[in-house]
């Protein structure tokens, strides 16, 4: 039988966090790293070093070829966000974006139509595109990457790793009357985009995800840090699939540090995204219990030891505490770096004690 570390135990009590990794997708996670880092610097985190150096493992299984260029939406989205190139209003994306590259290409009838690369994000896929093509893992591409627009801001205290060096895709089956079989299956990045997560996933696929193994760097952060932390990324399609990586969710259970998780899900629905489609394809109860659930206390064999939840979802908690989950019942929006410090503050407290 596994074993695990205990929830009493574990983790670094006695001196302060230094090394604190973060399992990241894109939108939810991003915003939640910026109000982490925000608190480190301002040393408003309990037992947190204000030279912590953070590791962000991100999700990279909803990359796609288009165009003949990679893109790594959640790569980029932790890494223009961070970076303070973001656009604010979308999420995504580069700020001050313009798309001419994209009109022209409709206008020569080329498909798809209905995803368009920005003319200042399009640099960052033909970069990584021409890397890869010279042989290089998306790993280290990703690290030349953030020299540009991680490093002037951070130095050696920030971290971005892909899941993985291996393609991993997302594919989701939705329901088709024409199809032999009554369903189809279109990419991860046409379900959102094209179809906008409007109709139900009937299925999620997950193309490669078992054969592929951790980029270098990703076990060690895991089994070397002070924290662990799951930010209110989407549980099934980010940081299920950074778990989904064989290798990765063996470390998180087994690491001496503690495991802490915030809900994406606040008052029975998700608040950006589509966590409750792709909860809802899997078969898990859509509230912040059912996610916390899903993910298992460490003692059981999941991975949690702490799971915070929203002030308005306070009655799920002690059901979450019955299977060994740590629990308390906090503000989980993000309204701004502050708010989302005090979020990253009270994970940190629920497993420090």
């Amino acid at each position: 039988m596994e074993s695990t570390p205990d929830a009493t135990a574990a983790g670094p009590i006695g001196r302060p966090l230094r090394r604190l990794t973060v399992l990241s997708g894109g939108m939810g996670g991003a915003r939640f790293l910026q109000g982490l880092l925000h608190g480190i610097a301002a040393g408003t985190l309990p037992g947190v070093a204000t030279d912590a150096h953070v590791t962000v493992v991100a999700n990279n299984a909803d990359d796609w070829w288009i165009h003949g260029l990679k893109v790594c939406p959640d790569l980029d989205t932790v890494m223009y966000t961070l970076g303070d190139g973001i656009d604010l209003d979308r999420g995504w994306g580069r700020r001050a974006e313009t798309w001419s590259a994209k009109e022209e290409l409709a206008a020569y009838g080329v498909e798809p139509t209905w995803f368009g690369l920005g003319d200042r994000d399009i640099a960052t896929h033909l970069v990584r595109t021409q890397m890869l093509d010279a042989g290089y893992p998306l790993s280290q591409v990703t690290q030349a990457l953030c020299r540009r627009w991680l490093t002037p801001a951070y130095g050696d205290a920030l971290t971005l790793l892909p899941m993985t060096d291996d393609r991993v895709e997302t594919h989701i089956a939705v329901a088709d009357a024409e199809s032999a079989s009554g369903k189809r299956v279109v990419h991860f990045q046409e379900y959102w985009v094209r179809l906008r997560a409007e109709v139900p996933a009937e299925q999620v696929v997950f193309v490669g995800l078992d054969q592929s193994t951790p980029a270098p760097g990703v076990v060690e952060a895991i089994t070397g840090a002070d924290l662990v932390v799951l930010p209110p990324s989407n549980p099934v399609v980010s940081v299920g699939t950074i778990l989904g990586v064989p290798g990765i969710r063996d470390a998180v259970r087994s690491t001496d540090a503690r495991v802490v998780g915030l809900s994406p899900i606040v008052g029975d629905s998700h608040v950006r995204g589509m966590a409750e489609q792709m909860l809802t394809a899997i078969g898990v109860e859509v509230s912040a219990a059912g996610v916390g659930l899903n993910y298992g206390a460490r003692s059981a064999g999941g991975v949690l030891d702490g799971w915070l939840v929203d002030e308005r979802d306070a009655g799920q908690v002690a059901r979450l505490e019955a299977a060994g989950i740590a629990t308390a019942a906090v503000p989980l929006m993000m309204t701004d770096h502050d708010a989302t410090a005090a979020m990253a503050a009270a994970a940190i407290g629920l497993v420090r004690g």
